[in-house]
């Protein structure tokens, strides 16, 4: 069920792709481009995370396999950083870091956020110094460089130690003053073999120092967080795919208290309004929080809103998906100004979906604004949808693209543009 059981099973061939663009395909008045097909090489293969945007409206990603081949990387390679430069009106695209498999990390399986410092901050899930995954930063080269390839220094700042595998999911996120939040689907002091944790990794002198923010105890608390999100008062939130008063997930908040944080459940998930949450969530300018389910409601997950008050937090499902989706939702949702929001869902390598939900007097409206297809256009959207000024939007999908070599059967994913 779970992104990370997924494994390279054909052979590795080292190929460095740069721009590609495909014949566009239109849907619902909106336009459909492929920016990138991934080879498998030198480029990356199977992207499981969204992309980030800087101001400049560059995009930026992490790919699960490919990159450096053989020694802990095997065939299939231990994953990629990239970046797509937008050049005129076309796209330049680039692999800023290949892991290794040693300390340095092996297979992200999320993506990189830009700190406050302006360079990049991600997880790996596999690799470092006990092989359970790392978090790291990226920074380019601080003098010019004259190669056409020039890849950005990484820093590990935290080898997540031996034991039960911690397994970290969901972007980093930064508070005001610069601490970096994350959380790991196991370990931990709770349940047997680890129920998660949500942790903190604070910086002081140039030396990274993490601290448990909140061990899940696998009860009504929940277990395997996906994921944090903060608010202006330091408060974070998230969704647990697990535990809860019926066994089917939670959405907790975690509140600061002196020097530490308490565990608030807001919710625990039962299968009329969607259960197994694995993705993470975000808020609006009024607080209120939005999310997913990969299952119930109409047996296809749903998606949610939660809303605060004086008496505490309402839940209510926004939308349930009909069974013809047939397939979870892995990614945050993402929101507009305007309160529109945009999420994926994923079938697989037989296809899947980009969607819209806007709000209105009578509720809120679902549109279909792609469907993709399996084939060149992409398959099997994990990660979160991106969007620009001009309300652009921007995603990968983990298969689809060209065929063939590492690639077979099911291709290793593209980088996806919809234009208004």
């Amino acid at each position: 069920m779970r992104r990370f059981t997924r494994t390279f099973l054909v052979l590795f061939t080292l190929v460095l792709v740069a721009l590609t663009v495909v014949a566009s395909q239109s849907a619902q008045a909106q336009t459909f481009k492929v920016l990138h097909t991934f080879t498998g090489g030198a480029d990356g293969g199977y992207p499981y995370a969204g992309l980030t945007m800087n101001r400049a409206g560059n995009l930026y990603g992490t790919a699960g396999g490919g990159g450096n081949t053989g020694g802990n990387c095997g065939n299939a390679g231990c994953g990629t950083v990239f970046k797509l430069a937008h050049v005129g009106s076309g796209w330049v695209f680039t692999p800023i870091y290949s892991f290794t498999g040693g300390n340095d990390g092996s297979t992200p399986e999320a993506g990189v956020v830009f700190g406050p410092d302006g360079s990049l901050y991600g997880t790996t899930g596999y690799g470092g110094q006990y092989g359970n995954g790392i978090v790291f930063n990226l920074k380019p080269s601080p003098t010019a460089c004259k190669a056409a390839l020039c890849p950005w220094t990484e820093t590990v700042l935290y080898s997540f130690p031996a034991g039960d595998s911690p397994l970290p999911l969901g972007d980093v996120v930064f508070d005001q003053v610069g601490n970096l939040y994350g959380s790991t689907l196991r370990g931990g002091s709770g349940c047997v073999y680890g129920c998660g944790t949500v942790y903190k990794l604070t910086s002081s002198r140039g030396a990274w120092t993490l601290s448990a923010v909140y061990d899940f105890q696998g009860t009504t608390d929940g277990a395997g967080p996906y994921g944090v999100t903060l608010d202006n008062a330091g408060n974070l939130y998230g969704a647990a795919d697990d535990g809860g008063a019926y066994n089917e997930g939670t959405v907790f908040q975690l509140t600061t208290s002196g020097s530490g944080f308490i565990e608030n459940t807001l919710h625990a998930f039962k299968y009329s309004e969607g259960i197994f949450p694995e993705s993470g969530l975000i808020l609006d300018g009024s607080g209120n929080l939005y999310g997913s389910t990969t299952g119930g409601g109409d047996s296809s997950g749903t998606i949610f809103e939660m809303t605060p008050s004086d008496n505490g937090w309402s839940y209510m499902v926004l939308y349930k998906f009909a069974l013809k989706y047939g397939a979870p939702l892995d990614a945050p949702l993402a929101i507009d100004t305007a309160g529109n929001l945009f999420g994926t869902v994923n079938r697989g390598s037989n296809g899947g979906a980009i969607f819209k939900l806007s709000p209105g007097s009578g509720g809120w409206t679902f549109t279909s604004l792609y469907e993709f297809s399996g084939g060149s256009d992409g398959g099997g959207p994990l990660g979160n949808v991106a969007f620009d000024a001009s309300a652009n939007l921007y995603g990968t999908t983990e298969y689809g693209g060209t065929k063939g070599g590492v690639c077979d059967p099911n291709g290793c994913g593209v980088v996806w543009e919809i234009t208004p």
